[in-house]
């Protein structure tokens, strides 16, 4: 497919998009070279900094402790109904105005709700940087919820849920999680459900944007054309009204799935989409590295990878097979997923068990660790070759507490695993007696499985 790139129509759009491509070019291969700083506002919000005064034009990427699994089990898709909201008028200004100026500023502001966090992004130029934040904080401080705005937000994302309803993927995703985390939290989808975002209303927004946004917990990255002390001072404008902890309710650690099942849901499409996996690793368990390098030669790293390798290359059974670590704060799994045609969706559930076992009796060969060690190390940079990718690096290290050195270490650590690290950790980490199968379509070959048993 040829990529086609659409070009800003205003003079301000047009700026900032070629400064975003030179930044591109002037921050690429930059892992090893940065240099992060720790700033503090004088009131006391913390941040990570990297200065870059290069190009004019500052990122910054950050998260709120807490998310949509925080939210009220009767206010499922609260959290992200506010992330779609927070751009729709603040202050004294409506939906309309609020857009308007910020496409006259050419400033970025996006939020997004995940599971145990609340993201945001905000990017912006130099020259428009007052004004920038002072949008920026009007937004998160002082957020209007018109109902106009309210109900068109709200009717998109009842659409998306109708198509997701509708897609074999979505479905076996949200089934499978479903099933996964039985009654936690995780088991629900971050849109919540058509019932549930009827029930809505504005003030449900307000309570949720409360309890979220708050000092506590909060991690900031700033990539670009500012020093420390201009960024104290954002940090205090933007974040400093927040309260120091805004009481979000905390979770139970989650119970998954440890019973090997197979679920099938039945739709009349050509193909048996498949997803597949077990309970996992978290994301501070001093074996994280090395199992993220097994995930890689297992199903990790595309047609490196041993899944694609077997079942795609030299069956032709699939056109994409994968698998992946999901960590989460109160739980982890290992998963992958699947789609080949109805009538060969046996041969494919098989030849996944098979290759999770042989994996897990093995281990790796001394070629794949050595050979998946080059790829991972020598991407890593990639990364770092945006503004952009540099300030979201530097928060999810900040989010999964790795220390700032991680950086310069990462590699280092990726370099350090043994085959004989991997050779152990598969025992431990992979768990094809407790496979857990959702799949969408008319698979043949297959038969449904309860998790009644070991």
């Amino acid at each position: 497919m040829r990529r086609v790139i659409l070009l800003p129509k205003t003079l301000s759009g047009v700026l900032a998009f070629s400064l975003i491509v030179l930044a591109q070019l002037s921050l690429a291969s930059k892992a090893d070279a940065i240099e992060i700083q720790e700033v503090k506002s004088p009131g006391g919000i913390s941040a990570w900094l990297v200065e870059d005064d290069s190009i004019p034009l500052i990122s910054m990427r950050f998260a709120f402790q807490g998310g949509w699994a925080n939210e009220p089990e009767d206010k499922q898709g609260a959290t992200h109904f506010l992330a779609g909201m927070l751009d729709e008028g603040a202050g004294d200004m409506t939906s309309k105005q609020f857009q308007t100026r910020q496409a006259e500023l050419a400033m970025k502001l996006s939020f997004r709700a995940r599971a145990d966090h609340f993201y945001g992004s905000f990017q912006a130029l130099t020259r428009h940087l007052d004004d920038s934040v002072g949008l920026f904080a009007e937004a998160l401080n002082k957020p209007r919820f018109d109902q106009v705005p309210f109900e068109r937000i709200r009717n998109q994302i009842i659409l998306n849920i109708k198509s997701n309803d509708q897609d074999p993927e979505r479905i076996a995703s949200k089934n499978w999680l479903k099933l996964m985390f039985a009654n936690h939290p995780y088991g629900r989808t971050r849109r919540g459900t058509q019932e549930s975002l009827m029930a809505l209303a504005p003030q449900d927004l307000r309570d949720v944007s409360k309890s979220l946004f708050a000092k506590k917990g909060l991690k900031v990255a700033v990539v670009g054309d500012i020093n420390a002390e201009q960024l104290g001072k954002l940090l205090d404008r933007v974040f400093g009204q927040l309260p120091e902890d805004g009481g979000v309710v905390q979770l139970k650690e989650a119970e998954v799935m440890a019973k090997p099942a197979v679920q099938i849901i039945d739709r009349n499409i050509p193909q048996s989409v498949i997803q597949f996996g077990h309970s996992g690793i978290k994301r501070d368990d001093p074996d994280f590295i090395p199992a993220y390098v097994l995930n890689f030669i297992l199903g990790g790293g595309g047609f490196g990878s041993r899944l694609t390798e077997e079942i795609r290359e030299k069956r032709g059974l699939t056109y994409s097979v994968y698998s992946y670590l999901s960590p989460y704060d109160h739980g982890a799994l290992f998963v992958g997923a699947a789609s080949t045609q109805n009538a060969r969706a046996g041969e494919t559930v098989n030849l996944i068990r098979s290759e999770l076992e042989r994996m897990a009796n093995e281990g790796p060969t001394a070629k794949e660790l050595k050979d998946a060690k080059t790829y991972m190390t020598g991407s890593y940079a990639l990364r770092f070759d945006t503004s952009r990718k540099i300030a979201g690096q530097l928060l999810a290290i900040q989010v999964d507490e790795l220390g700032m050195d991680y950086v310069k270490n990462r590699n280092d650590l990726i370099n350090a695993v043994t085959l004989d690290d991997l050779k152990r950790l598969a025992k431990r980490v992979l768990k094809p007696g407790e496979l857990v199968m959702i799949i969408v379509g008319k698979p043949e070959g297959v038969e449904a499985k309860a998790a009644t048993g070991g």
